[in-house]
């Protein structure tokens, strides 16, 4: 691997990934409830941003553009989630271990799926430790370090009343138009919340380390999530509650302190953003560009428009089916490209393997009430529709009117030609990427790929949680009422 002039001191780099976390919920974007002390402080210190997106709304294929730089349709199968890793992906790092760092992960790296059966010697988010601590005692003196912290928070399974337990307050949430106003959702929302703060706590306490060595300076910071959060409409969907993400960059010998940018990102463009900040040529098969100059330059432009896509998620059809989409999303709207849409968006309404019915959406106390049809008395929303009816071939939702994506206008004359104009971006795009589904728009490629369930699978510990929690039950001080829901 090619390596080019080096800066005098390689930086270190840390990639602080949660697991299911949707944008605006971090105190530093006004989110009411949430407390993330630690994100907020590194945004203070670093470079905000208002328009990451990931690049695709699933935990696998999600992780895998990360590592490759390349967008989901680019990774063969492993643009599904539970697949496998291709053997002749090239990751930032492989290349940055080949470069002389040491390389390394704990908890969630590329996940869930199966690497080993093609061949890679570890998970490709580099050799697993079981803490950061331990990595940095096998490191050697002045060798730079590329982290992945892999949280397994806020993704369920959820300890039921554990946001009310440690003191927040039910009726400062604000619940997503797309769910009913029911106490049980709140309360479901507050546990999601818990599980962020978790997170962001385990991010401070990295940070202090980094800061106590003297190695805060020359650490590039990368404090994101992999996809939206796990609840209906969110998680597994275009709309922004699954695809928005949470991010900040922090490296104060590059970055200026307490900027805001408001361009659009993937975050497939962390790749070529990791290797060119250490100074290493970025290799010919990382697609995305490198974000580099936007984080160090504040007069630097950016993207007016992200693109993003899904193909299989869980196995919920009987045939094995994806639901594939492709879209865009500038400022005024958001586009979305149903490839199937005879198919149920979330899965079929029978049970496929151990999911479920309408699998794609994690099960949970907001789902099951949407399922019943239970709302609020006088709210005649068809939370169902929303959430599990099938969709058309197209969507656009013009978010100048319509920020929650509640009202498609895809068949009104007045936006035909926004229609067309976003359509023949999109087309444009796959194209230019070699999208299969640019001249197979139906192709059976991600339907028949192989689905590996017996990998990644998350242990779920209820007495660590409680430890956790009396900490930051202990700091609000707070009564609270047990709502007693249960999924």
């Amino acid at each position: 691997m090619a390596v080019g002039a080096p800066p005098p001191e390689r930086p270190n780099i840390i990639l602080f990934l949660a697991d299911d976390w949707s944008y605006p919920h971090a105190g530093v974007y006004g989110d009411p409830v949430v407390q993330t002390p630690n994100f907020d402080r590194l945004a203070a210190g670093g470079m905000l941003f208002t328009n990451a997106y990931t690049a695709a709304p699933s935990c696998s294929p999600s992780r895998a553009s990360i590592l490759t730089g390349r967008y989901p349709h680019q990774n063969g199968v492993a643009g599904n989630l539970w697949s496998e890793f291709p053997a002749e992906a090239v990751t930032y790092t492989t290349v940055l271990e080949e470069a002389g760092y040491i390389v390394g992960h704990d908890q969630k790296g590329w996940a869930p799926g199966d690497w080993r059966s093609t061949g890679w010697a570890h998970n490709p988010a580099g050799k697993e430790y079981d803490d950061f601590t331990d990595m940095l005692a096998e490191r050697d003196d002045a060798q730079p370090f590329c982290y992945w912290f892999g949280s397994q928070d806020p993704h369920r399974q959820y300890l039921t009343n554990l946001g009310a337990w440690s003191g927040m307050e039910a009726d400062s949430v604000v619940v997503p138009p797309f769910f009913p106003d029911l106490p049980c959702v709140r309360n479901d929302m507050l546990d999601y919340y818990a599980e962020v703060e978790r997170f962001d706590r385990h991010v401070g306490e990295i940070v202090d380390l980094l800061e106590a060595r003297g190695e805060l300076d020359n650490t590039l910071i990368i404090v994101t999530s992999d996809n939206g959060m796990p609840f209906p409409r969110a998680k597994a969907n275009l709309y922004d509650a699954g695809t928005r993400m949470p991010f900040v960059a922090h490296w104060p010998a590059r970055i200026p302190a307490g900027t805001v940018r408001t361009s659009y990102v993937n975050l497939a463009a962390l790749a070529p953003t990791f290797v060119e900040a250490a100074g290493v040529q970025v290799p010919g098969e990382i697609e995305l560009q490198s974000l580099l100059g936007q984080l160090t330059d504040t007069d630097a432009s950016g993207d007016t428009a992200v693109y993003l896509e899904r193909e299989r998620h869980a196995q919920v059809r009987a045939d094995s089916g994806s639901y594939a989409m492709r879209g865009v999303r500038t400022d005024s709207f958001l586009y979305i490209r149903n490839i199937f849409p005879e198919r149920w968006p979330a899965g079929d309404s029978l049970a496929v393997r151990s999911v479920g019915a309408y699998g794609d959406v994690d099960n949970s106390i907001t789902k099951m009430l949407i399922l019943a049809g239970d709302q609020p008395a006088g709210d005649t929303t068809d939370y169902y529709r929303l959430v599990f009816g099938k969709r058309p071939g197209e969507e656009l939702y013009d978010l100048r009117r319509d920020p929650y994506q509640l009202t498609n206008v895809a068949d009104r004359a007045a936006y035909a030609g926004d229609l067309e104009r976003l359509a023949s971006q999109v087309d444009r795009w796959m194209v230019a990427t070699d999208d299969p589904r640019a001249t197979e728009p139906r192709t059976l490629f991600w339907d028949q790929a192989r689905y590996t369930p017996d990998y990644g699978k998350r242990e779920f510990d209820v007495e660590e949680y409680i430890g956790e929690y009396e900490y930051a039950r202990s700091v609000r001080h707070t009564q609270f009422e047990l709502v007693g829901c249960r999924e």
